[in-house]
């Protein structure tokens, strides 16, 4: 019938970090050599062990050691890298670690970000969306005048935008004294999605046939 509908319609949406990264700095300093790596051996198996208990697995915990010697003593300094995708459990684990291992583990605030499947699921999900409400408004602008929306004969990303989020698992410099919710917040991911429709336009006739 050549009759058709053009509109533009638009989404924006938001997703949640999906990772969060935590390191522990350990040391000793001991006047004999296997005392110093004894001592921060013990606290590495006691923290690995913890974390796997609580479901963590092994090739997301990365240890780097540094072992050197100062003057008369001997220092084994030893982090821990562990990526958590569960926020519950990473608490419990950094509670735990806190409770039992004390001043002898420094543990970093959590570094939160999204993996790259995590930014592509919301892009997705933004321009889905964006086209939904582009239908829904070309359905009433046709309701309007008594017509039924037909298909669609053009849909076309026009515009995606997207901010905030952090997209890696290193450690930019946040404030220490930020709440872990405030740290979620800032690590939360938005993009926007504009997209532009052509539907045909049905006489309110043709649907009634289609019904009987």
């Amino acid at each position: 019938s050549g009759r058709e509908v053009h509109v533009s319609g638009s989404a924006e949406l938001s997703a949640g970090p999906d990772r969060a990264r935590v390191s522990l700095r350990l040391g000793s300093r001991k006047g004999a050599a296997g005392a110093a790596r004894s001592s921060v051996a013990r606290r590495l198996e006691y923290i690995a062990q913890s974390a796997r208990q609580r479901g963590v697995p092994e090739e997301n915990m990365t240890v780097t050691e540094d072992f050197s010697r100062l003057e008369n003593t001997y220092q084994m300094e030893a982090e821990v890298c562990i990526i958590f995708s569960d926020f519950g459990k990473m608490q419990n684990v950094c509670n735990l670690l806190t409770e039992k291992l004390g001043t002898s583990v420094t543990i970093s605030p959590p570094h939160f970000y999204h993996t790259p499947e995590a930014v592509d699921a919301l892009r997705r999900q933004v321009c889905v969306a964006a086209v939904g409400n582009t239908r829904r408004k070309a359905q009433e602008v046709c309701r309007l005048f008594g017509q039924a929306l037909g298909k669609p004969l053009l849909i076309r990303e026009e515009e995606t935008k997207e901010w905030g989020g952090h997209i890696d698992s290193h450690l930019p410099n946040s404030p220490d004294s930020l709440t872990l919710q405030e740290r979620i917040q800032n690590a939360t991911a938005y993009a926007s999605c504009r997209v532009f429709a052509v539907f045909e336009i049905k006489g309110k006739e043709n649907r009634r046939n289609k019904l009987l």
